[in-house]
């Protein structure tokens, strides 16, 4: 019988442990003796060019590549688990790449960040999320009270960034930090998008 293919997305906030526990399912796969091979975007190069790294300096050997082509022509035939590190950076093209990957029989696990720092879905993060058969959504602990985080934190010279500052900036500690919902902020939120989330909680609390 062919092999059941599995598409795994790992999503959670900066600092939640998703490179983490990537590793630990790439070397779970390793253990049971499948051939793997990890990926990860190139725009990643905050801790080494050619692996996929933790906070705390664990490291395993990747592949960068710059988009969904790149990876396809790097893909060999006989790979049975295929990792990709940071999906959030790639076109649209990665989506219907893992489904196709998944249906033959291979096991993809991607990791990556499901909200920017304005907590709006990041790039393909929400297809991704949508035709996963297994998601595992890590938190991490809000540096201002202590309490479990879903949001990553972006600072500029020390103060929230601004809604309008581009969506990707690639950094660490010195741009970033996890912040639970209350403690999250962003200057400069537009009116428009204010006032539908107003609307949004009174027709939530006008309904019955």
């Amino acid at each position: 019988m062919k092999p059941l293919g599995q598409i795994t997305v790992v999503c959670g906030s900066m600092f939640a442990g998703k490179s983490e526990e990537l590793i630990r399912l790439v070397r779970r796969a390793m253990y049971a003796r499948k051939k793997v091979q990890v990926f990860k975007h190139a725009l990643d190069d905050r801790f080494a060019r050619s692996a996929v790294a933790t906070h705390n300096g664990v490291q395993i050997e990747a592949i960068p590549v710059r988009n969904t082509h790149e990876l396809l022509c790097l893909l060999e035939a006989d790979t049975e688990v295929i990792a990709i590190e940071e999906a959030q950076f790639f076109d649209e093209a990665l989506v219907g790449l893992c489904v196709e990957l998944a249906d033959a029989g291979k096991m993809v696990i991607a990791a990556g960040l499901d909200q920017d720092f304005r907590r709006q879905p990041f790039g393909i993060m929400p297809q991704l999320l949508a035709l996963a058969d297994e998601v595992i959504k890590l938190r991490a602990i809000c540096v201002q009270c202590g309490r479990p985080a879903s949001h990553t934190q972006r600072l500029v010279d020390g103060r929230p960034a601004a809604w309008d500052e581009p969506t990707i900036l690639v950094g660490a500690e010195e741009h970033y930090e996890a912040r639970c919902r209350n403690c999250h902020q962003v200057r400069r939120v537009p009116a428009p998008y204010r006032k539908r989330l107003l609307r949004a909680v009174r027709r939530a609390q006008e309904t019955p």
